[in-house]
C-alpha cells in the first residue's frame, strides 16, 4: 500500500498530538471554573508593548530607506 506521510506521523506529531490534549484539557476545565480570558490590565500591557515595538520598527526602517536613499541620489 502507498501511503503518503502526513503531519501527526512519527514522533513530531505524537509530541504535537499530546500537546494539543493537553491545552485542549487544561481549556476545558478553566471553561467549566469561568477563568477563561486574561485580565483587562494584561491585555493592555501587552498591547502597549507591541505597539511600541512596531514604532520603533516603523523608525528604523524609515532610517534605513532615508539613509540608503541619499546614497543612491549621490552616485
Amino acid at each position: 500500500m502507498n501511503r503518503t506521510p502526513r503531519f501527526f506521523d512519527g514522533p513530531y506529531g505524537t509530541y504535537v498530538q499530546t500537546l494539543l490534549a493537553i491545552r485542549f484539557s487544561e481549556l476545558r476545565k478553566k471553561v467549566s471554573q469561568h477563568d477563561v480570558g486574561a485580565s483587562a490590565i494584561e491585555l493592555a500591557i501587552i498591547t502597549a508593548v507591541i505597539g511600541m515595538v512596531a514604532l520603533l520598527l516603523a523608525y528604523v526602517i524609515r532610517d534605513v530607506v532615508n539613509t540608503k536613499k541619499g546614497i543612491i541620489q549621490g552616485l
